[in-house]
């Protein structure tokens, strides 16, 4: 009896099973009572003081084998093995690097030296190591399925490149970039930027964006959405002042922070800012001839689900489409490009040429050039106000079938001469006179021509009374530098391109092919 009551008092009972002390014994009644007793893991987790979630863990770690239960260390107890000097540095040097355990652990194995995690855990610890912060995947460098990614874009300094070999996925590229680097320095870019007051962020100042899209540009990459391409290429990273090129969605986001509409009046402004701030510059370095300006409408395909755009007539297409109307302007002597304007409805395309030429008075006071451009550019009416402003323009006549009935009642005709080297036809006829056009206020100077390879006669009309016959068609004959310049910014620049769903805004694309092209 003595025994027995002896027992009760000093020998564990049932309780020992049912609400366990150590940490081991709790998961395995935990297990028990789960995989034997089949109690639903709400139950077992109040009887034994574990959440819902950890139950369904220690079922799923079970199942696979993950936990063992033969042999359960002593609590309070902890078999260490003994680590020498030299291991102990190899650690340190490794954590340095800012290596975890267990990749400190993989590196000992390939020399040799077999360690648990944990014991290289205790030794950081000993060396006075912090724990490091958990990392994912991708900020560890591997992706899901082991592949590189690229480093997060930062700012450098010549200090920090100096002395150093950088990698290059295309060194032609990269080499080649730096061609630029004068250029750069001549038309004072970084002056170019600041004025312009465009925005940047805390870890890619408004530059390193901005040389980071000009980049693009320069070395032809077919897309914005491209940009991953290059995103191990340090050279262009270097180009920019990064280190690598920021992402795409980076890219795309900084470009939309520019928008010309609605609530980003402030950054529409940044956009006229730039050009005004390029063209100025490029202007006091005298790269414009600017005594003939030729203009010309230019359609950016879109085929997204952009429910604003309107549809346009396209060259490139033959046919109207959706798309974000654009217009370009060139110099006719360097053929650079001084101006560019996007996003332009389509009610507001006849009134484009004043809103040029309230651009350029800002860039060149007191000097009007002569404006060329097509039959459809702008109207009779508008013509009429250039003239009272006193700009000279020189455009077609809009040709119907009885003005060509006319043309047999008409003559004498004159054969001149248009001095241009590869010109085709360079003899046509022309016959000069005054006429009134519906909408203009006064007489205006037409010319017709014909003999100039085409089957029909072209009708040009200009206010300039005074310039030689010859010279004036030779001046309109030139518009196709508007065209071969939008063409190659077409094929070169990839100025349709920003079609694509990953999008860039179009007016800052513009712009920036603009100030690439020059």
């Amino acid at each position: 009896m003595i025994i027995a009551i002896l027992y009760k008092i000093f020998m564990p009972d049932e309780k020992y099973f049912l609400y366990p002390v150590h940490e081991w014994q709790r998961r395995y009644e935990a297990l028990r009572a789960s995989f034997v007793e089949r109690l639903p893991a709400t139950v077992v987790a109040d009887r034994f003081g574990y959440s819902t979630n950890y139950v369904y863990l220690l079922r799923h770690q079970f199942a696979h084998g993950k936990i063992d239960f033969s042999e359960p260390l002593p609590e309070g107890k902890t078999r260490r093995r003994l680590v020498d000097s030299g291991i102990r540095q190899k650690i340190c040097n490794w954590r340095q690097h800012r290596l975890s355990a267990q990749e400190i652990v993989q590196l000992l194995s390939e020399e040799g030296i077999e360690l648990s995690v944990r014991t290289v855990e205790r030794v950081l610890a000993e060396e006075g190591y912090p724990r490091l912060p958990r990392r994912t995947r991708l900020k560890l460098g591997l992706t899901v399925k082991g592949a590189q990614v690229a480093a997060t874009s930062q700012t450098i300094s010549i200090a920090d490149s100096d002395r150093k070999v950088l990698e290059c996925e295309s060194a032609g590229e990269s080499a080649g970039i730096f061609l630029f680097a004068p250029f750069v320095e001549k038309l004072d870019l970084v002056s170019v930027v600041k004025k312009a007051d465009l925005p940047g962020s805390k870890a890619i100042p408004a530059l390193n964006y901005w040389l980071s899209f000009l980049s693009l540009k320069l070395v032809g990459t077919q897309r914005f959405a491209h940009v991953n391409d290059h995103s191990f290429d340090y050279g262009l990273g270097l180009f920019a002042g990064l280190n690598v090129l920021p992402k795409c969605t980076a890219m795309s986001t900084y470009s939309y922070s520019l928008d010309a509409q609605n609530l980003f009046k402030l950054h529409a402004q940044n956009l006229f800012k730039l050009q005004k701030a390029f063209v100025s510059h490029a202007n006091r370095q005298g790269l414009y001839d600017k005594k003939i300006i030729n203009l010309d409408f230019h359609t950016v395909p879109h085929f997204g689900a952009e429910s604003v755009l309107q549809r346009h007539w396209a060259d490139s297409r033959n046919k109207k489409m959706k798309g974000a109307l654009t217009l370009i302007g060139q110099d006719a002597q360097s053929k650079l490009i001084p101006y560019t304007a996007a996003d332009i409805n389509r009610q507001e395309a006849d009134e484009q040429v004043f809103e040029f030429l309230s651009f350029w008075k800002n860039i060149q006071r007191g000097v009007l050039p002569t404006l060329v451009f097509d039959s459809k550019f702008t109207t009779y009416a508008n013509l009429s106000q250039l003239n009272a402003e006193g700009v000279k323009f020189i455009t077609l006549r809009r040709r119907g079938k009885n003005l060509i009935q006319q043309l047999e009642h008409i003559g004498p005709w004159r054969r001149v001469n248009i001095p241009h080297a590869k010109r085709k036809y360079p003899n046509p006829q022309i016959y000069d006179s005054l006429v009134s056009l519906k909408g203009y206020d006064g007489p205006i100077r037409q010319i017709v021509v014909r003999g100039n390879g085409h089957e029909k006669p072209a009708f040009l009309i200009s206010n300039d009374l005074d310039i030689a016959a010859e010279q004036l068609v030779g001046d309109y004959a030139r518009r196709w530098r508007v065209e071969n310049v939008i063409s190659e910014a077409v094929k070169f620049f990839n100025l349709n391109a920003l079609s694509s769903p990953i999008l860039v805004k179009v007016h800052f694309d513009v712009i920036m092919t603009m100030i690439a092209d020059t």
